[in-house]
């Protein structure tokens, strides 16, 4: 029965580590927009991740529906012309914190899945205990770097050095939720697995004691 739940725990840490990975290689993490006040005009939309800022520029020829400005970056056919994409390396103290928080999430993953491999083998239970706190921790560290990503993006939207006055959180932000979601709670199950049986009820651990010698 506990092969099986460790079994269960794995394949969600899996779709967790996929989820973690997709989050740290993309750049999808926000999608910035100033304000459209005309139409028949070029406007620059941006979005960025932990290691890239991705500058787009559109030629906006039908009001966005949605209002989020000038976008969105995944073009529609026929309302707006892509016209050019510029990518350029991110390197401001929020993005290196989180991007470095992530490199420590992905090594806690990478310590977790071994201890977690290793659990498989005949009488290797023990490693099952420091396979979920090491993914607790990676699900810990991808949460702050989520959170450092909300303040870099709210610092972007309120500084009067930008031109961006919109924003939403895009899919590889969902990914790194997911990711901390899936790896924190497997994390916590694989150590609640690896507690001690406790017994159903009070009388087993009066039987199974051995009896005092009597004087």
């Amino acid at each position: 029965m506990t092969k099986t739940k460790v079994k269960i725990t794995f394949l969600v840490i899996l779709v967790g580590i996929s989820s973690m990975l997709a989050a740290v290689v993309t750049d999808h993490w926000a999608v910035l927009s100033p304000r459209v006040e005309r139409l028949n005009t070029t406007c620059e939309a941006a979005y960025f991740g932990l290691w890239r800022l991705c500058k787009k520029s559109i030629f906006i020829v039908e009001e966005d529906p949605q209002g989020k400005g000038c976008g969105p970056i995944s073009l529609p056919g026929g309302k707006e012309v892509h016209i050019q994409t510029h990518c350029d390396f991110l390197l401001s103290e929020y993005n290196i914190s989180a991007a470095a928080i992530a490199i420590f999430s992905l090594a806690f993953m990478t310590l977790g899945s071994l201890c977690l491999l290793g659990a498989f083998g005949k009488g290797r239970d023990y490693l099952l205990r420091p396979a979920g706190m090491f993914f607790a921790f990676a699900g810990l560290c991808i949460v702050i770097s989520v959170e450092i990503m909300r303040q870099s993006v709210k610092r972007m939207i309120d500084s009067d050095e930008t031109i961006w006055i919109e924003y939403y959180y895009s899919w590889s932000f969902a990914c790194a939720c997911t990711a901390f979601t899936l790896l924190f709670l497997s994390g916590i199950s694989l150590l609640i697995i690896s507690m001690p049986h406790m017994p159903r009820n009070p009388w087993e651990t009066c039987m199974d004691a051995e009896p005092e010698p009597i004087d």
